[in-house]
This record gives structure tokens, sequence and C-alpha cells, in this order.
């Protein structure tokens, strides 16, 4: 079992992760199905299938009993498994992102997606695929700023804490450590300032995709519309002279009428 996760790649997604995400993501459901439904259904056959009065009465009170507390069972059960899935899940992404989160891996980060960035992700990808590619590109990179933001703050928190204590202690070791602590901060800092740029280009950049993509939809649904209005100003010519032969006609024929 140990050589078998030494020798999967870091960061990179296996058969069998992607197996067991697809079966966590229906368990909850089979879970309250397999609690609530099989004994309720026996009790009801017996209900059906029995002649006595008393007995058809207690099967039907078992019936519903068991529907009760099979579904309580159930719910109980999903919700432990939904937590699991969950806390399964940001292990997942975890390791996925420890060597930085790829195009095909943004769909494990679907949660730490803003809802817009949902939404002009879905319609980029109904309109322009080349340009959904590259803004699945622009994702990942913007998730991988994201997280090294978050985890250097983290860190920074942890030095001054550490730095704290050292202050307070004010023998050599102390300070020696103190000054140990100060370079890991300013590096950091340091760190959490170049992602921090990195975000905004990728922001940037986001955007820019998303104003392209826009633009064309805008100009393929205008082009289409100013096309059906020019044929519909093309055939008015047409219908116009369509109609003042149809008037012609009608008044050709009254007035042979007339003279008849």
């Amino acid at each position: 079992m140990n050589q078998g996760l030494m020798s999967q790649p870091k960061g990179k997604l296996s058969g069998k992760e992607v197996t067991t995400a697809r079966l966590l993501k229906v368990a909850p459901w089979v879970a309250v199905a397999a609690t609530t439904l099989p004994a309720p259904l026996v009790f009801l056959v017996l209900f059906m299938t029995t002649t006595a009065t008393e007995s058809a009465a207690v099967y039907l009170l078992l019936a519903g009993l068991s529907l009760t507390l099979g579904f309580a069972l159930g719910v109980v059960i999903a919700a432990i498994l939904m937590i699991y899935r969950r806390n399964w899940l940001a292990k997942l992404r975890d390791r996925l992102a420890s060597d930085g989160i790829t195009a095909n891996e943004v769909v494990w980060f679907r949660s730490e997606l803003t809802s817009a960035e949902r939404k002009a992700l879905a319609e980029i990808e109904q309109s322009n695929p080349l340009l959904a590619d590259a803004y699945m590109e622009t994702l990942a990179n913007r998730l991988t700023a994201s997280r090294i933001i978050s985890r250097a703050k983290r860190e920074i928190l942890k030095v001054e804490r550490q730095m704290n204590r050292a202050r307070i202690l004010r023998t050599p070791e102390a300070n020696a450590l103190l000054k140990e602590l100060e370079t890991d901060h300013q590096r950091l800092d340091h760190l959490r300032q170049q992602a921090n740029d990195h975000l905004v280009k990728t922001k940037t950049r986001l955007q820019v995709i998303e104003a392209t993509a826009s633009r064309k939809l805008n100009e393929g649904d205008t082009e289409m519309m100013m096309q059906r209005l020019g044929s519909a100003q093309d055939q008015l010519p047409l219908v116009l002279e369509m109609a003042q032969l149809e008037k012609q006609a009608l008044l050709e024929a009254g007035s042979h009428k007339e003279a008849s």
C-alpha cells in the first residue's frame, strides 16, 4: 500500500480517486434509499397477502414505523457521508494544488470559483470552445495564486506568533531565533506580494476573455439580425408590387363586369 502511494505522481489525479469521487457523490442518496425502502416494502407485501385483520393492522403499523425509522437513519448516514465527502474532496484539492492547478483540474475546484466565474465559464463554453480553453487556463492560474496567498498569510501569522514568543524570552538564543524568523517573515511577505501581482494579472485576463467572448457573441447576434432585416427589406418591394398588381387586377375585373 505504501509502495502504491509512493509511486503515485504528486499532484496527479488517479483513476481510483475519480471512481471514489463518483461513488461518494451518489452514496448519500443510495444510503437513504437502502435504509428507507426495503423494510416497509416487505411489510406492505405481508399486509397485502395476509387474510387476518389483526395481522394486517400489525404489518401496516410496522411498515409505517420502519419507513420513519429507516428514513431517519438514512438521513444520519447521508449526513455523515456528505461530511466525509467534503473533507475527502478538500484533501484531494490540496494534493492536486501542491504542484499547481492545471486547466483540466479546474473542475475539481468549482467550489472555489465565484458565481460570476462559473456563469461566465458556462456561457463561454457554449459560445466559443477556444476561448473557453483560455478561460479555464486562466482560472487555473487564478486559483493557484489565490491558494498561494492564503497559505502565505497563514504562515505569516504563524511566524508572527513565534516572533512574539521569542521577544518575551530575551535570551541570546531567542535573539538569534528572532532574526531567523524575521528573515522568514520577509520571505513569506515577498511571496505573498508576488502571488498578489499574479492574481491581479489573472483577474484582468479573465475580464479580457469575458469581454472578447461577449463582443463576438454580440457581433454574431447583430450580424444575424442585420441579415434578417436586409432580407426583409429586399422582400418588401416585391410584396408591395404583388399587392399593387393584385389591386390592379381587381379593378380591371370590376370594370369588365360593369362593361358587360
